[in-house]
This record gives C-alpha cells, sequence and structure tokens, in this order.
C-alpha cells in the first residue's frame, strides 16, 4: 500500500487500560494494544497536522502473560496515598502496519500534502526509533521501536486459530479528524486469527458514542515548512 510503513514496538511491559477497571482507581491492562494506542504509537514516530494514520493490522509475537505490581495512588476523598494493584502484559511485541492519508478537513495545511516528503520521513523515523519517546499504554512503560518486514517471522500464535478478545475500545475520533466539532468514542469486537488482528477503519465501526462537541487546533501557515527545507534538514536530497 501506498504511504506504507511496517515497523516493530517491544518492551518489558505494557499496560493497555480497560476504563472499566479504572473505576476503583486500580488499572488492568486489555489483552493486545487499543487500535488508538497503535496510532499513538505510531505519531510518535512521525506525525504532523497535515496527515492522519491508519492502522491496517497487527501480529502479536510473544505469548500474552501478565504481571501484577503494587502501586502507590493518590486517594480520590481524603489526603494521602494508598496502595493499587496494576495488571501489566509482560514482554510483549507487536508487528504493526499502518500508513497515512492527508487530513481533507485540513484545508489550511493544503500547502503541507508532500506524499514523497512524508513517506520518506517517516521511513527514516522508523530506523532511528522515532522521533519522540515511545510508551506502551502509560508512562512508565517504555517502548522501542525497529524497521521489520511485516510477516517474515514466526508468531506465538501461529497457527493456534481465532481468539475472541471482547469488547474493546477502538479509539477516539477527534474533531480535526471528522470535521463535524464532536469527541467521539469508538467500541468494537475483536477477534485474533493466527496471532493477526485486523483493525477497521474508524469511520467502519459501529459502535460509536458521542462525547462531547470541541473545537480543533488551529495551525498557522507560516509555521510549516516547505518540502524542501523539512526533508533536508532530516538529511534527505531536494525533493
Amino acid at each position: 500500500m501506498r504511504n506504507e510503513i511496517q515497523f516493530k514496538v517491544y518492551g518489558r511491559m505494557a499496560l493497555f487500560t480497560d476504563p472499566i477497571t479504572k473505576l476503583g482507581g486500580e488499572k488492568s491492562s486489555y489483552s493486545i494494544p487499543t487500535y488508538q494506542a497503535l496510532k499513538g504509537i505510531t505519531e510518535s514516530i512521525y506525525w504532523k497536522p497535515t496527515i492522519v494514520w491508519i492502522i491496517d493490522e497487527m501480529r502479536v509475537m510473544n505469548e500474552i502473560r501478565t504481571q501484577s505490581r503494587g502501586m502507590r495512588t493518590i486517594k480520590y476523598q481524603s489526603k494521602g496515598t494508598d496502595l493499587a494493584i496494576y495488571k501489566y502484559l509482560s514482554n510483549v511485541c507487536y508487528e504493526v502496519k499502518a500508513h497515512f492519508e492527508f487530513n481533507q478537513h485540513r484545508p489550511d495545511l493544503a500547502d503541507d500534502r508532500n506524499e514523497n516528503k512524508h513517506h520518506n520521513i517517516a521511513k527514516r523515523m522508523v530506523e532511528r526509533g522515532g522521533r519522540r519517546d515511545i510508551f506502551l499504554g502509560t508512562r512508565e512503560c517504555q517502548g522501542y521501536v525497529e524497521p521489520v518486514e511485516y510477516g517474515a517471522a514466526e508468531s506465538f500464535y501461529q497457527g493456534k486459530g481465532q481468539f475472541p478478545l471482547g469488547t474493546m475500545v477502538h479509539g477516539f475520533s477527534y474533531a480535526d479528524e471528522n470535521g463535524d466539532g464532536v469527541l467521539r468514542l469508538r467500541l468494537w469486537q475483536p477477534v485474533m486469527e493466527d496471532g493477526v488482528v485486523r483493525f477497521p477503519r474508524p469511520e467502519e465501526c459501529t459502535m460509536v458514542r458521542d462525547i462531547r462537541r470541541t473545537t480543533a487546533r488551529q495551525f498557522n501557515p507560516q509555521d510549516i515548512k516547505s518540502a524542501d527545507e523539512e526533508y533536508q534538514e532530516l538529511g534527505g536530497d531536494a525533493l
């Protein structure tokens, strides 16, 4: 697919929080990353408001295991701290396939729609491990990114059939991406097949809830560098 990047993201632990478990001050991770978590990781590799990342597929490379840790949290109703138990995923590794599309709801950034520039910078940022720090769900879970040939390595769940994963958060639809000024929450019911999770596009999700009205952030077009300036700053030749 055009504008596609493929990468491996891994770490010692991860916490993709199931929001239902947060009500009592504790947290428990989903079995796999949400679409929104993978999109956030991809945006940490490379992002500009001109583009929108679409997560296409993910492969779960390691066995899904959990570990519990005690955490000191601030009390809700009184001063002081309390002990909470967080359930993390342990020794995680995922292969991800994603591509970008231009954000058609940002006509103010139309001059920055240079497909070749963004694709080449994104691939270079994958090779460098990302432009910003990578976190696997929460800040205490450090992640690392490397380029990979998607599907070449064998995963733990290869040949093991289907695993229904219940109802999960898919992600959020923000005002600058949907164009109608409404923040929405998306849910879905993933099924992992031989370790592969194929994500529907955000507009294809059927379980959607409106949260609140909001506005998109405005950018000054003068702050957007030309294609040549930005690409050459990262070591590329003139476009």
